[in-house]
């Protein structure tokens, strides 16, 4: 069998069909796989790692939950764009590749912190690396290799990022009770770059042209279709009401799930719950947005998406008000799983709806600059619950504003103007 080597091309040029599949859905593995490492361990394993950085370091609640923020504060306006860019010109592999040299590696390096600014420092390079190999360039890989089957592809692409936040906060509390926090991180970092390299190398090619084939596994390629959007440019983009509210409605939502995730352990903790539980409870949220993703990817080829999304959305802030009710256990694993199952569309339906809307050809750069703004608020909320906390010793004003911000941003994406798409063929 031929192999190309360099860094956009894929490996497998021949024999494109192993085993009889369409190789979208290897492409869709190998997407699962770097969404399960580079989002769903580092992100939602990261709150595991509070606790014992405020005890070992000293931070403060703010301090240790800004971390990120700044990152995507900094990152953000500078890679961001040049990411997009990127993608849409090389190709999501070999952004995904360079990711994984700065996912891994910084990880690794947070078992050798001693300061805040090293842990700033670090939380910039981890940034970096969620941008080159998080859910920009996979969304745009998947959504390059397949058209009427692209929710179902996304939300088993997307399983990887909710099977690694269920299963992170139960790995990451192992680790540090059996090896200590410190390396716990070096085995995370190390574990990341063992798994994505090989994928990246091996599986991972980033548009079907490349191995001659079309999207869905067609006979005839349609990769250049107008995919019932007519392609624009991003400065038309810009200028039009539906980038602006799939934008706005996303981040608040986005930023009301990342200040849930970031506390949810904290607050269970503060309010006498074990470490152990607490982890468990967020792990049964993770869980359970599992089923949301399944749902979601199937009813998303079928409905309107823009309005599954809003649906969606509107359902998970109306379940935020239950962390006001924390005393009794039942009640916490009851938001656990409305919460969790909602969460489900968190990001997986943005891409779809943004080629609904535009098409593929600049959907690097569109979605480079949608998923920065909802990265930020994605950490921003965090930030702004743990001054809340610092401040009133009480998490309750910050569910209130995540809340109005949840239902804020459903209307947003209800609002947006864009086609049903066509029904999976038979």
């Amino acid at each position: 069998m031929a192999t190309r080597l360099n860094a956009t091309a894929c490996v497998p040029a021949a024999d494109s069909r192993p085993g009889g599949i369409f190789y979208g859905w290897w492409v869709v593995l190998a997407a699962f796989l770097n969404l399960f490492f580079a989002v769903g361990i580092v992100f939602y394993g990261f709150p595991v790692f509070y606790p014992s950085l405020i005890d070992s370091l000293h931070f403060s609640r703010q301090q240790a939950t800004s971390g990120f923020f700044y990152g995507f504060a900094v990152v953000a306006p500078v890679f961001g764009l040049l990411a997009g860019a990127l993608i849409d010109r090389l190709g999501p592999r070999l952004s995904i590749l360079l990711g994984i040299g700065f996912v891994g590696p910084s990880l690794f390096l947070m078992g050798r912190i001693t300061s805040l600014r090293q842990y700033y420092l670090l939380c910039f390079a981890e940034v970096l690396g969620y941008v080159l190999a998080g859910p920009i360039p996979n969304q745009v890989l998947v959504s390059n290799w397949f058209r009427a089957a692209r929710g179902r592809a996304m939300g088993y692409a997307y399983l990887g990022l909710g099977l690694g936040g269920a299963v992170s906060p139960l790995v990451v509390h192992w680790l540090i009770e059996t090896l200590g926090w410190r390396r716990a991180f070096e085995v995370i970092g190390a574990g990341a770059v063992l798994v994505l390299f090989p994928v990246g190398i091996g599986v991972t090619c980033s548009a079907p042209r490349d191995l001659g084939l079309a999207p869905d596994g067609a006979g005839v390629d349609r990769s250049a279709a107008p995919d019932g959007a007519q392609p624009v440019s991003l400065r038309r983009v810009l200028g039009t009401a539906n980038f602006w509210l799939l934008l706005v409605g996303s981040t608040l939502v986005i930023g009301a799930i990342g200040t849930v995730i970031f506390h949810f352990i904290l607050q269970l903790e503060d309010q006498g719950y074990s470490a152990g539980w607490a982890s468990r409870a967020l792990s049964v949220l993770l869980f359970s947005s599992l089923g949301g993703r399944v749902v979601v990817g199937y009813i998303a080829d079928r409905f309107t998406r823009k309005n599954v999304m809003a649906l969606f959305y509107l359902a998970l802030a109306l379940a935020i008000p239950l962390l006001l009710v924390y005393h009794q256990p039942r009640v916490v694993y009851g938001f656990a799983v409305l919460f969790g199952f909602a969460m489900g569309a968190d990001y997986m339906l943005i891409p779809l709806i943004a080629a609904d809307c535009f098409g593929l050809p600049a959907l690097g750069k569109i979605l480079a600059l949608v998923i920065m703004a909802d990265s930020l608020g994605q950490t921003f909320g965090p930030v702004m619950a743990g001054r809340i906390f610092d401040t009133r010793h009480s998490y309750d004003l910050a569910w209130l504003i995540i809340t109005t911000a949840g239902v804020a941003g459903s209307l947003a994406i209800y609002l947006i103007k864009a086609r049903k798409p066509e029904s999976i063929p038979a």
